[in-house]
């Protein structure tokens, strides 16, 4: 059974990209930085207070990483999804604010509607992006693709699968 090797490593605001470790330049820098963010702490005198020195070395190993490795990005899987939908999205956040900031029937109706106009535009970006999927099965379908074509079925038919190894 192989184990799989983790390629990111969490913190509060996301996650390392440990995959440039596999860099030999980026894993130097990497060592570099993390020995002098420690150099620093050597200065810390012995009175101090252990959980204030363990904050320290934390942020001292977070910022290091963060110059050196960078943050993962995020996948989306929502391939319809796009900035005109982070727009309405904001909107939304905007207007529900909006109303937790003053509590009148006249908010209330204003985020009533926005939210349901955010509801109504994500949906239909959704059925635009389906009956795409739809037309390239449709063509996958004419000219014989089959190997496409059962695929494209499959994530049309059961939604998101995260797979391992396919290209």
């Amino acid at each position: 059974m192989a184990v799989r090797k983790e390629t990111t490593q969490m913190f509060d605001g996301g996650r390392f990209n440990l995959r440039k470790l596999n860099d030999l330049e980026v894993k130097k820098q990497y060592q570099i930085d993390i020995t002098n963010s420690f150099a620093a702490l050597e200065n810390v005198s012995v009175d101090e207070d252990i959980n204030r020195a363990w904050v320290s070395i934390n942020e001292n190993i977070k910022t290091s990483s963060t110059e050196s490795l960078g943050m993962h990005e995020i996948k989306h899987h929502k391939p319809w999804f796009d900035e005109e939908c982070l727009g309405v999205l904001d909107q939304r956040r905007q207007a529900k604010m909006q109303w937790i900031q003053v509590p009148s029937q006249n908010n209330i109706d204003t985020m009533n509607k926005v939210r349901r106009d955010a509801s109504r535009h994500f949906r239909n970006k959704k059925k635009a992006y389906l009956k795409g999927e739809i037309e390239e099965l449709k063509t996958n379908n004419k000219i014989n693709n089959i190997r496409e074509l059962y695929r494209g079925s499959n994530d049309v038919k059961k939604g998101y699968q995260p797979r391992r190894g396919i290209v």
